[in-house]
Parts: structure tokens; C-alpha cells; sequence
């Protein structure tokens, strides 16, 4: 299979359906999930990917986990369906100016992801998107989705649980080496940090994400993914403190490179890195293990 052929669609329950992405759904695309009860079938994070296929199932609501390019980028596929996302991402369904907001990129890149967002992502602003709020309970008949508010990723994100098929979706707490993601203007260190800890006290038969993983069948190897995938958090943190072994501006902590590799070609780094370093070196300074020794120069107590 070449690398960019989607990867096979998997049935993990009697009304779940892994619609699998390109490039077994490594950014920008990923893998979405078809839903179908007795009376509507919905699908949650319509990707990329969906584009490219000939035909598509009847679908009768787009469920959003939250706001970013990649989990919408397959909305416009279904103009006569509602399209629902959490109430604290909503702003970003509804304009490509609230969309820009979430994450307040500067100047030049907010220019270039603008221009992405339509030619690449297919984004179509719908003035009539509708907001969900946490423990909402879609029923479609024979089949329950649960809306499970995991914020820090965005302030909406949010988890999906589907019952009876004991399907959790996990939306962007995607288990991959990458580690979590909060980089953006409404991305939350500490948020996703509480999300994480409820996140793993919650059990399922079916763990699905949206990116590269795919879904986990068993707890125990969840659990392992997920800890592996929260300790990514703390091995940044570790990072910046022995960077901080000599005093450093905060231009040369972004130009290091914590989240990105330093080789990598991502146009909002340099942004994403002063967002999510930022946040580390905040709390740090609260907790006494850095102290600012001059005007924004910095160095590990």
C-alpha cells in the first residue's frame, strides 16, 4: 500500500466504524468515525481523507471533538447536515475569523494558515453551527454518543463515548510519540493535564483516536500508550530546566525547538513553541525552580 492510500475502514462495534485516513491517518488527515443507530447515523471528525473517496454514507449530524483544521476539514462534505462542536470552540465553526482566534497566530502566519485553511482544509464557515456542552447524550436510536468535555487541546476538545458499543473516542489525546499539543492562543497546559488524569480513570472496550494509532482494544495497552503519551509533558519541562543551566532570553528558548524538531519545515513553530514554552516556563518561575535573573532572561534555580 503506498503512503498516501487510506488505510482499510474497520468495524469495531455493531454501530462503529473506523473510517480509515491517508497514511493510516497522519496529519493533515485521520481517521474518522461513522456512527448508525436505528434512527441517524452521524460522523464524528469527518477528515481530509474523505474527500478522495467515491462515495459516502448517509449522515444525518457532523460531530466535531473541536476546532482545528484537520478534525473539520471534511465538514463541507455534508452541507445539509447539522455540524456541532463544543460551545467553547463554536466560534471557530462559525467564521474563518474565529477561527484564526483560537489560534492566534502573528501576522505572517496567520496569513498563511488563513490562505490553508480554505485551499487546503476546505473550510466553509456555517453561521447556523450548533454548540454542545459537556455530558450532552446524542441518541440515534439503539445507540448512544456521550459528549465528554476533555478541554486543553482547545478549550472545546472534547471525548466521545458510544455505548453499548464501549467505543471511546479520544479526538487529539492521540497516544503518538508526539506528546500533547498546547501550542495554540486557547490551548491549556494545566487543562490538559486535568484532561488527561480523567481521561484514564474512564474504561472502554474501544479506544480510538483520531491520529496514527488508530484504536486500542484492551486497557492495559491504552493505559501504557497513555502514559507514555502524558510523559512527553514533563520530558519537555525537563528540558527547558537543563537548558536553563545558563540564562536564556525567550527568542532563544523558541529557536531551541521543544516541541518541534529543529529541522522541521512547520511555519507556525516558532509561534507554537512560544505558546507551549511559555506556559512550562510560567510554571516554573511559580514553582522556584527558574527565576528571571534580567528583563526576560531566564535561568534554572
Amino acid at each position: 500500500m503506498s503512503e498516501s492510500a487510506p488505510t482499510e475502514d474497520r468495524r469495531i462495534g455493531p454501530h462503529v466504524t473506523v473510517l480509515g485516513g491517508n497514511r493510516s491517518g497522519k496529519y493533515p488527515h485521520g481517521n474518522s468515525l461513522l456512527v448508525e443507530g436505528l434512527e441517524e447515523s452521524l460522523v464524528i471528525d469527518p477528515s481530509l481523507s474523505l474527500s478522495a473517496r467515491g462515495s459516502l454514507p448517509r449522515i444525518d449530524r457532523v460531530i466535531n471533538s473541536h476546532c482545528h483544521e484537520d478534525h473539520i476539514a471534511g465538514n463541507h462534505l455534508f452541507p445539509s447536515a447539522p455540524w456541532l462542536v463544543h460551545e467553547l470552540d463554536l466560534v471557530g465553526l462559525r467564521s474563518l475569523d474565529g477561527m484564526m482566534e483560537i489560534y492566534g497566530y502573528p501576522g505572517p502566519v496567520e496569513e498563511y494558515f488563513r490562505k490553508a485553511l480554505v485551499d487546503e482544509f476546505h473550510y466553509r464557515p456555517r453561521a447556523d453551527a450548533e454548540g454542545f456542552a459537556d455530558a450532552r447524550v446524542f441518541d440515534l436510536g439503539g445507540v448512544t454518543v456521550r459528549v465528554i468535555h476533555a478541554p486543553g487541546h482547545t478549550r472545546g476538545h472534547s471525548c466521545l463515548a458510544i455505548e453499548p458499543d464501549g467505543v471511546l473516542y479520544l479526538g487529539d489525546i492521540d497516544l503518538t510519540s508526539f506528546g500533547p499539543y498546547y501550542g495554540d492562543a486557547w490551548s491549556s497546559l494545566a487543562d490538559f493535564e486535568r484532561s488527561l488524569v480523567a481521561v484514564d480513570a474512564l474504561e472502554a472496550h474501544h479506544y480510538a483516536t483520531f491520529h496514527h494509532i488508530g484504536v486500542i482494544d484492551e486497557r492495559d495497552a491504552f493505559r501504557s500508550r497513555l502514559d507514555r503519551f502524558s510523559a512527553v509533558i514533563q520530558a519537555r519541562e525537563q528540558r527547558l530546566v537543563e537548558f536553563l543551566a545558563e540564562p536564556r532570553t525567550l527568542d532563544e528558548i523558541v529557536a531551541h525547538r521543544f516541541v518541534y524538531r529543529p529541522g522541521d519545515a512547520v511555519p507556525y513553530a516558532d509561534a507554537v513553541e512560544l505558546r507551549s514554552m511559555s506556559q512550562h516556563l510560567e510554571r516554573l518561575i511559580d514553582g522556584g525552580r527558574v527565576r528571571e535573573v534580567e528583563a526576560r532572561r531566564y535561568l534554572a534555580s
